[in-house]
């Protein structure tokens, strides 16, 4: 896996249990350059690797900043960010990776915010405003005072529609909010927050004929069951090595291959972050990532070694 060196510049509160997390390149220089929509992997002090969403502006290549809701569900990520990283303290990053890309070239963009789900919307936000594109923000929270970096939102004069429920007496009204926007070819929409959220968005879009241009980040996985195809037992070959192993029941490729002594990248082991994605090059995979579109999982081109499956006896992987 490709990592980077780098030192945490500043610590910032942004909300209540939101923290921003200012990252800076070991030694100075430059990091990588990213799109907006990217996110990286910190690894940290406790050992665990999580995504995380970069929030600031693309353009910038002296730093990378993240956001981080200190969950009360955590299993260690964000809490160890909130309670052990300090100011000066050294920290191994992955380099950025994108699979929630911004369509630049959209006539209008409509970014659906819920809670944290704000950050890589935000980084879209200054792109759309650095490019002069036509945008909107609707953000909701549970309350004013855990929408994180909504003064931010304010300085870049963003169209922005607010929603919380505490002053509302419960959520908003998704589908009349999304009802509002004509079907158009250049509309793109893009929604990112906890799963209910995504989950309705991704309904009103098919119903509302935006599906093709909805698309959605998540935090949490969905489950995906192995489809009725599925085999029980398959063979995977590597092309590129010339290796050839098999797959059993109650194990996934990625750990057949880790266990194989195969050098793959992953971090999130739950189809969400899409670190082990790899091309495939023969066979039929049983998709059951949270990342790949209807159309990528159609068209059976790459995969996430993770979670996914096959429908074949044998699946070709370029490794």
């Amino acid at each position: 896996m490709n990592t980077l060196q780098a030192f945490v510049h500043t610590l910032r509160y942004e909300a209540e249990d939101t923290i921003s997390v200012e990252l800076r390149p070991v030694g100075g220089g430059e990091f990588p350059a990213f799109s907006a929509g990217s996110h990286v992997d910190l690894h940290l002090p406790n050992r665990l690797e999580r995504s995380y969403s970069l929030c600031n502006s693309s353009a910038e290549r002296h730093r990378y900043v993240v956001g981080v809701l200190k969950d009360r569900a955590s299993r260690g990520g964000s809490r160890c960010v909130h309670e052990q990283l300090r100011i000066g303290m050294p920290i191994t990053i992955s380099a950025p990776r994108n699979n929630f890309a911004l369509h630049e070239e959209a006539q209008h963009t409509v970014l659906v915010a819920g809670g944290i789900g704000i950050t890589p919307l935000l980084c879209m936000a200054r792109r759309l405003r650095e490019l002069g594109r036509s945008y909107e923000v609707l953000y909701f929270a549970r309350s004013r005072r855990a929408a994180a970096f909504l003064d931010t939102l304010q300085q870049l004069e963003a169209k922005l529609f607010t929603h919380f429920d505490d002053q509302q007496g419960g959520p908003p009204d998704l589908r009349a909010l999304l009802a509002a926007h004509p079907l158009a070819a250049g509309l793109h929409l893009y929604a990112c927050g906890p799963t209910p959220m995504l989950d309705a968005f991704e309904r009103i879009c098919a119903e509302l004929g935006h599906g093709e241009n909805g698309h959605v980040e998540r935090f949490a996985a969905v489950e995906h069951k192995p489809a009725s195809d599925a085999q029980v037992t398959f063979t995977v070959q590597l092309v590129r090595s010339g290796r050839s192993f098999t797959v059993t029941p109650g194990k996934s490729i990625l750990d057949t291959l880790l266990d194989g002594g195969v050098a793959v990248d992953h971090s999130c082991c739950e189809g969400i972050c899409g670190s082990c994605e790899t091309r495939v090059l023969a066979g039929e995979p049983d998709h059951r990532d949270s990342i790949l579109s209807p159309a990528e999982r159609a068209a059976n081109q790459s995969m996430m070694l993770c979670v996914s499956g096959c429908k074949s006896p044998t699946l070709a992987l370029d490794l």
